[in-house]
């Protein structure tokens, strides 16, 4: 027989550990071992709260940094001296590049920012100069939209939306031969990026100077020969005569900066919405209502303890280093301070338990035709591989769906998940009760997707996608230009952000997206919490069909040029620890 005990022995305390067998409470005969699973119950429910951090965005454990969390749920102390020395050391690499050219020319031309660019070879795709080689080519502005670090935003155009009035005429020189718009939009190839979410967001002010935002709409084509093309770009919301629409057939400078405006917004959407928000945080939830509802006898807190390893740890030091209100996104990102949190909190109003799944998702925006979406394609198997694998889990310990109905543990869960976690959501879609296992097998694939693939998409990437600077600017110092003709390369780089900006920038993106030291990746654990003979070959199984998975993304990768490496189970962690 096999006691686990996964836990932090402090002090003068009594522990009481229980066989490894994963039980329900249905299969708990003893009253004893009943009166056991209530207490801990009871002790992890005065030790672990939930608590409003800011209104209008998921509620999250209640400790003001990460030294009030128990020390169960803390990093190990490699971990944390890990995470404090990366951050120094960025931060204080690009110090000294932006000491050494204080006093010297700088940011006259965009060559300049070759300065300090900092040129590390990506452990996850290609060397980070291959961005700074085609960041302004057509094709690779459309990849990025597939493959980058925000590749859930692009949407099938069905029609021209009323206030991005882009005619048949205006992108005809973009259009393969022999057909035109009206053609295209009914064969399903033109595509839409609309950053409404941006319009009318507060800006940042940083260093007494006002920072800018804009809030685009793009028009994508998917060309025969070309691949995904942007065809049109519109920076604000509302057409008119100060609003021109952007076109490839503009003056090359004009066209660069319409694109930069777009390039600006992503990095505003993907690393407080599509990072922050619809991974951490919302991860956040499953971490604290399991840890409150589930004691770690359960099936299911087995089955996800290992995914929500670091969550809490890493959450409290996101709120207190990066968004606060004296942290560094305040003092390089454009929507930094009150534009934060009401663009997070315009986002949560939108959340859906629909777009959590990827299946569902990539229907719901029509984008499952899309050639080299590499993102779908390896999101999808993942997905399949992770669902199948968790309903193994289910049907081993629930034998029908009335087990389900009637786990009270488990149906505590989902109402802290549902009431407590995502409060003031009418339109989430989540029930606060589960009534079959193919419910409960989806949402704990949620969990477990948005843990490790999701994170993993929108995360590792981001030093590649970000390091040069112009490729994806973290703020714009000047308003969106209103006049073609106007633009010049003064202007870009008055625009741009400036050489204290750009060194935080590459800092902080090279500090999150980078590989992590010690990583468990997917389907590995460091703790055995599952003793039985089935579920330990649930698990194996699990890992052979990674395993296909990993051989069937390196043969696909084989031989290109820009290769999309971010969703190898390799290097997809375990859980969030970053």
């Amino acid at each position: 027989m096999t006691f686990p005990c996964y836990r932090w022995l402090v002090g003068d305390v009594k522990v009481e550990i229980r066989e490894g067998t994963a039980k329900t409470l249905r299969e708990d005969s003893s009253s004893q071992l009943v009166a056991h699973r209530k207490r801990e119950l009871q002790d992890k429910q005065k030790t672990y709260r939930w608590v409003t951090w800011a209104p209008g965005i998921p509620r999250c454990i209640d400790a003001k940094t990460e030294a009030d969390l128990p020390q169960d749920v803390r990093f190990e102390n490699e971990k944390r001296s890990d995470f404090e020395h990366s951050l120094h050391y960025a931060l204080l690499e690009l110090s000294l590049k932006k000491l050494a050219i204080r006093f010297g020319k700088s940011w006259n031309d965009l060559d300049d920012f070759k300065r300090i660019f900092w040129k590390l070879r990506s452990p996850y795709v290609f060397d980070s100069e291959y961005c700074m080689e085609h960041w302004k080519e057509d094709w690779f502005f459309g990849y990025q939209c597939l493959n980058g670090s925000n590749p859930r935003m692009i949407q099938r155009c069905k029609k021209i939306p009323e206030n991005f009035p882009v005619t048949s005429d205006m992108v005809q020189s973009s259009m393969a031969p022999r057909t035109n718009l009206d053609k295209e939009l009914k064969a399903g190839n033109i595509y839409l990026l609309d950053y409404a979410i941006m319009d009318g967001i507060p800006t940042n002010t940083i260093k007494g100077k006002p920072q800018y935002i804009a809030a685009p709409l793009c028009l994508l084509y998917q060309h025969p020969d070309e691949g995904l093309i942007p065809i049109a770009i519109q920076l604000e919301q509302t057409s008119g005569l100060d609003t021109p629409i952007f076109l490839p057939r503009d003056p090359p400078l004009a066209w660069l900066l319409a694109k930069m405006w777009v390039r600006h917004s992503e990095f505003q959407v993907f690393q407080l919405l599509s990072h922050l928000l619809r991974t951490h945080l919302v991860v956040e939830v499953f971490c604290v209502a399991t840890l409150r509802q589930l004691p770690a006898v359960h099936p299911i807190y087995k089955l996800l303890a290992p995914h929500l390893r670091y969550t809490l740890e890493i959450n409290c030091r996101g709120r207190t280093q990066l968004i606060s209100a004296d942290g560094i996104f305040k003092r390089v990102v454009s929507t930094g301070g009150d534009g934060l949190l009401v663009l997070a909190q315009r986002e949560y109003k939108v959340l859906t338990y629909r777009s959590l799944q990827p299946c569902i998702d990539f229907a719901d925006r029509g984008v499952s035709q899309l050639p080299n979406y590499f993102y779908r394609q390896h999101s999808l198997m993942l997905w399949e591989a992770i669902h199948s694998f968790v309903s193994g889990m289910i049907n081993l310990y629930y034998q029908s769906d009335h087990d389900v109905q009637e786990d009270l543990e488990l149906q505590a869960w989902i109402r802290d998940i549902s009431q407590e976690g995502f409060t003031e959501l009418p339109n989430f879609g989540l029930h606060s009760k589960l009534s079959t296992r193919e419910e409960l097998s989806t949402l704990l694939a949620v969990a477990i997707f948005t843990s490790t693939a999701q994170h993993a998409a929108t995360n590792n990437g981001q030093f590649d996608w970000c390091a040069w600077v112009p490729n994806t600017p973290c703020t714009m110092r000047q308003p969106p230009p209103t006049d073609k003709d106007a633009v010049t390369m003064e202007m870009i780089m008055a625009t741009l952000p400036d050489v204290s900006q750009s060194c935080v920038q590459m800092a902080i993106t090279w500090h999150l997206g980078r590989a992590q030291p010690d990583a468990i990746p997917l389907g590995q654990y460091m703790e055995e919490h599952f003793t039985e003979s089935r579920a330990v070959e649930l698990i194996d199984r699990f890992r052979t069909e990674l395993k296909e998975i990993e051989d069937h993304i390196l043969s696909q990768n084989e031989g290109l040029e820009l290769q999309y490496l971010f969703l190898l189970p390799s290097r997809i962690e375990n859980s969030i620890t970053i």
